[in-house]
């Protein structure tokens, strides 16, 4: 048994997520943590929501309501939709806990003592209108990049381009849409990400296993133009973790907080100790310091593409810097977009279908399994509603949902709802196991290396396998003149639903739990030995009839959900 260390990238709290946002993130790290704990591997699963910056700000402006209450009421939104598509956090905590407050300040200190933050006086726009500084997010305009003209003042979401708020063309504030912009001189802390470079390059290189799509990101960052760039982790904000250097204050600072993006990834460490606050566990630095015993975990990243550079290079520098024993990530799995019917996913432009919306659509598998199947892995993937219905309707309703109708109705009806007992298994039944056995250890082997799609096609081919045993079996056929063999054969099936139940559960934990309750067993074991797996449940064992597992999605049901979701959230 293994210890295995996973976050998600933490969601801004500015509103309720899409589902490119889920699928680029949160959902495979769950497929991954649940596969890893369905293999018997100790697992800590962190993420939680990103509470400071210009996001948080401008969403509690419009809201109407104080920053804090509107970050505590989204916590809660965010947390009931994250248990709604059956994501397994160990915990789910907030960037503005006491534990992050604390350890940011403390890191600031250990980095200023290093020597890698130095005092900056730069010019930054002041908007006369609004009668503050703006940075970052506080200003619009247009990237100088690709033209986008809904660039943000840190990063354009179109092209990804990090940008400073000087940069942008036409810039506008974000506050209240005003051009009577004018720069203005303010000091801030910056990190001297400079002095990193040669050691986190080292680092990157050293990662021979890690994605193209995270590597070549990192890569691009650290060499294109002037290489990596010292950046500012201080911001003009009243909404924030004050800035100090550990419990001292920091002569100069008054008034300031620290950058969102220097803050929001040491959240993943402060997490563990929120999840030991909330007597979850009890020991939070084996996680995360290796001269705790964090030496022996594997720790694992997930993220969207425009992540990626502050997890490769600015948080490992911050860890790196300090000094001190802490865990550093190793692997990243990195994903593209997911876009929505001819365009963009965005939750600042309202478009796309949200996680509560989907919610209120259909239960929370239907969406798992397409997404996770259509992961935005090698390239960007959309979303289409035409594609969702067919997938649904051809893996989830003909294929998995069909194999057990068909078993548990047909055994209910010839020998009620037990095992049957009569009937060895024959030449049929060791090809089956040969091909599962096959199959089964290429499943482990795609889920182990993270690659989703590849998963997800190969526990689609799992259930092909027994629906092709069951049509070239025809126990209903072989019933007639030979009942103990279609006794048998009935008794592998049966047993082979069980199966499916453990290998579907990190794709579709519903319909698995569903499975395994009208299976009437709580032996959730994996199948090792796909010989001694089809022989777990015993003739006479009872069961139940379950439910459809999935309803089809109809043309009407499309052309509604179409209508209803132009591409503009209400």
């Amino acid at each position: 048994m293994a210890r295995h260390l996973i976050t998600s990238a933490i969601p801004y709290i500015n509103g309720i997520k899409h589902l490119g946002n889920l699928v680029g993130s949160q959902l495979p790290a769950d497929l991954y943590a649940r596969y890893l704990r369905g293999r018997g591997h100790e697992v800590l699963f962190l993420c939680a929501t990103d509470e400071h910056g210009t996001p948080a700000e401008l969403a509690a402006k419009k809201a109407g309501k104080p920053v804090d209450q509107y970050c505590a009421e989204m916590w809660a939104v965010q947390d009931k939709l994250s248990r709604g598509f059956r994501l397994s956090f160990d915990h789910f905590g907030r960037s503005s806990s006491a534990q992050n407050h604390a350890l940011t300040q403390h890191f600031a200190g250990k980095l200023h003592e290093a020597g890698l933050i130095e005092e900056v006086t730069e010019k930054q726009v002041y908007s006369n209108a609004d009668g503050r500084f703006l940075p970052d997010r506080y200003i619009e305009g247009t990237c100088p990049e690709c033209g986008y003209d809904k660039a943000r003042g840190d990063q354009c979401e179109n092209c990804t381009k990090q940008l400073d708020p000087t940069d942008l063309i036409e810039p506008r504030s974000a506050i209240s849409g005003s051009t009577d912009l004018e720069v203005r001189e303010t000091t801030h802390l910056y990190l001297r990400q400079s002095r990193m470079r040669d050691r986190l390059s080292d680092w990157i290189e050293s990662k021979r296993d890690w994605p193209i799509l995270t590597t070549s990101i990192a890569r691009k960052w650290l060499h294109d133009g002037d290489g990596l760039q010292d950046r500012g982790i201080t911001r003009d904000l009243d909404w924030g973790i004050p800035v100090k250097r550990g419990d001292h204050d920091w002569p100069g600072m008054e008034g300031k907080v620290f950058y969102v993006w220097f803050d929001a990834p040491i959240e993943y460490i402060a997490c563990a100790g929120e999840w030991v606050e909330a007597g979850k566990g009890d020991d939070w630095e084996r996680w995360w310091r290796t001269d705790k015993g964090a030496d022996d975990v594997r720790y694992t990243q997930f993220m969207g593409k425009d992540n990626v550079p502050f997890h490769t290079l600015s948080f490992p520098a911050t860890i790196l810097g300090s000094g001190e024993p802490w865990k550093l990530v190793d692997y990243i799995k990195s994903f593209n977009y997911l876009n929505y019917d001819g365009g963009q996913f965005s939750t600042s432009q309202g478009r796309g279908v949200f996680m509560d919306q989907a919610l209120d659509i259909l239960p929370a598998d239907y969406w798992r399994w397409w997404l996770l199947s259509h992961a935005p892995e090698s390239s960007d993937s959309e979303f289409t509603w035409e594609n969702f219905q067919a997938s649904v309707n051809k893996d989830l309703s003909d294929v998995l949902g069909n194999f057990v109708s068909r078993v548990t109705k047909f055994c209910r009806s010839k020998f009620g709802e037990v095992v049957p007992e009569a009937g060895t298994a024959g030449p049929d039944e060791a090809a089956l196991i040969e091909a599962l056995t096959t199959r089964i250890r290429a499943y482990e082997q795609h889920m182990e290396a993270i690659e989703v799609r590849k998963s997800a096609a190969e526990l689609r081919a799992i259930w092909v396998a027994g629906n092709e045993y069951l049509q070239e079996a025809a126990p209903w056929a072989t019933f007639k003149t030979d009942p103990d063999r279609a006794a048998m054969q009935i008794r592998v099936a049966l047993n082979l639903a069980r199966v499916y139940a453990v290998l579907s559960r990190p794709f579709i934990p519903d319909a698995s739990a569903t499975l395994l309750d009208a299976l009437q067993t709580g032996d959730d074991s994996w199948p090792d030995d796909v010989t001694a797996a089809l022989d777990t449940l015993t003739p006479g064992h009872a069961f139940a009839v379950p439910e459809n597992l999935f309803v089809k999605i109809t043309d009407e049901n499309v052309e509604e959900w179409q209508t209803r979701f132009s591409g503009q959230r209400d």
